[in-house]
C-alpha cells in the first residue's frame, strides 16, 4: 500500500471547502408510520402547528402539551413527518441557519426529510443541520427553525416509535463489527471517538434505507482504513514529506510551523489551507494546533467526516451524496483520490474496493454497483 505519497491526497482535499450536500428525493404519497403521537422537547413542550391551521406555510412552533391534533405527529418509514395531513417541511427548501419549519403539502422534496437519531436530533439531511427552538426559548409560541446541530437541549426530542424518518437507534456498525473490521487497529481510534464525531455530521450514515446506511458506513470505512493501514497510522509516516506541506502564499501562513501541516487522522489531513478549512468547519483551531489531530480521537475523526460530507475531489460530488444517491463506491474514490481513477493506480482502486466487499459483508448488505473508478 502506498500509505503516504507526495501530495496528490492533499491536492484534492482543498475541495473540501465548500459543502455540497444533495436532495434525497422520495415519492409524496401515503407513508407508513412508524409511530405516532406527540414529539416533545425543550422545556416539557409539543411540537405544535400554530392554531392548528393546516394552510401551507403555517408556522410550527412549541407549546404546552394539550393532546390535540395540532401536536399529533406521524413519523413516516418514507422519512416524513405529518400532522394535519400535511408534512413537516423547511420554508422554501433553505439550508441556511433560521430557516423556517412549516406545514406544507406533502411533494416528495429533501425539504421534507428528517432523520431522528439516537442522540435525540431530528436533522434535515438536505441542510445538515437540527430542528431547532430559536434562541434557546422553551415559551409557546416558540418558532422552530433548522440551525447547525450543537447539541443543545432546544434540538433535542423524543420522537414517537423512537427514532423514524430513516434514523436507526445507534450507529449502524456496532463496536463489535468495527474491532471485526480493524482487528489491529491503534487504540487512538476508538469507537467512542467515532460515534462522537459523527453529532458533527448526523446525515452521516442516517439517511436512506437500512441497506444504504450500512452501504455508506462501510464505503466511509473502507476509504479511510485503506488511508491508514487498517487504522494503524495516526502520522504521515513518510517524515521526509512533512515540510512540503506549507502553502505559504495563504494570507494566514504556517503559524504552527513549516513541518507541522503532514497527513493526520483517518483521512491523513494535510496542507496548512486544508487544515484551515477543516478547523474553520469544525469550529476548533487546526491551523494553530494541528496535532489535535493526532491527539484527540473525536476531532481526528471529525476531520474524516468533515471530508466525507463536504469534499468532492475530482467526483463533482461528495462521497455522502455518491451513496446516498445510488453513483456507488468507486465515486467515493473519485472525490478521495481522483489520481487513483481511469487507470492511475488500480492496485490502490483494489485495494479499497476489497475492504469495502468485507466490510459490506460483515454488515450483511449487497456492495451495490460501480464499485471502481
Amino acid at each position: 500500500m502506498d500509505r503516504r505519497r507526495s501530495g496528490y491526497l492533499r491536492r484534492v482535499l482543498v475541495a473540501a471547502a465548500t459543502a455540497v450536500l444533495g436532495t434525497v428525493i422520495l415519492v409524496p404519497g401515503a407513508a407508513s408510520a412508524a409511530g405516532t403521537g406527540a414529539i416533545t422537547g425543550y422545556g416539557g413542550k409539543c411540537v405544535d402547528v400554530a392554531s392548528a391551521n393546516s394552510a401551507n406555510g403555517t408556522q410550527v412552533q412549541l407549546w404546552t402539551c394539550n393532546g390535540t391534533n395540532a401536536q399529533s405527529w406521524t413519523v413516516g418509514t418514507d422519512g416524513t413527518i405529518r400532522a394535519l395531513g400535511k408534512c413537516l417541511d423547511v420554508s422554501g427548501g433553505s439550508t441556511a441557519n433560521g430557516a423556517k419549519v412549516q406545514l406544507w403539502d406533502c411533494n416528495g422534496t429533501g425539504a421534507q426529510q428528517w432523520v431522528a437519531n439516537a442522540a435525540r436530533d431530528i436533522v434535515n439531511p438536505q441542510a445538515n443541520k437540527c430542528l431547532d427552538a430559536t434562541g434557546v426559548s422553551s415559551a409557546d409560541g416558540t418558532p422552530l427553525q433548522i440551525w447547525d446541530c450543537g447539541g443543545g437541549a432546544n434540538q433535542k426530542w423524543n420522537v414517537p416509535g423512537g427514532g423514524g424518518g430513516g434514523g436507526t437507534s445507534g450507529f449502524v456498525v456496532s463496536e463489535a463489527q468495527f474491532s471485526q473490521m480493524f482487528p489491529s487497529r491503534n487504540s487512538f481510534y476508538t469507537y467512542a471517538g467515532l460515534t462522537d464525531a459523527m453529532k458533527k455530521y448526523p446525515a452521516f450514515a442516517t439517511t436512506g434505507s437500512d441497506t444504504v446506511r450500512k452501504q455508506e458506513a462501510a464505503a466511509f470505512l473502507a476509504n479511510v482504513g485503506h488511508e491508514t493501514g487498517g487504522l494503524v497510522y495516526i502520522n504521515e509516516i513518510n517524515t521526509a514529506n512533512w515540510p512540503h506541506y506549507c502553502d505559504w502564499s495563504q494570507p494566514y501562513g504556517c503559524p504552527a510551523g513549516q513541518s507541522a501541516y503532514h497527513g493526520r487522522g483517518p483521512i491523513q489531513l494535510s496542507w496548512n489551507f486544508n487544515y484551515k478549512a477543516a478547523g474553520d468547519a469544525l469550529g476548533v483551531n487546526l491551523l494553530n494546533n494541528p496535532d489535535l489531530v493526532a491527539t484527540n480521537s473525536s476531532i481526528s475523526w471529525q476531520t474524516g467526516l468533515w471530508y466525507w460530507m463536504t469534499g468532492t475531489g475530482g467526483a463533482g460530488t461528495t462521497s455522502h451524496n455518491a451513496m446516498v444517491n445510488g453513483q456507488g463506491f468507486g465515486t467515493t474514490i473519485r472525490a478521495i483520490n481522483s489520481i487513483e481513477c481511469n487507470g492511475g493506480n488500480p492496485a490502490q482502486v483494489q485495494s479499497r474496493v476489497n475492504l469495502y466487499n468485507q466490510f459490506v459483508g460483515i454488515l450483511g448488505v449487497p456492495a451495490g454497483g460501480n464499485l471502481y473508478c
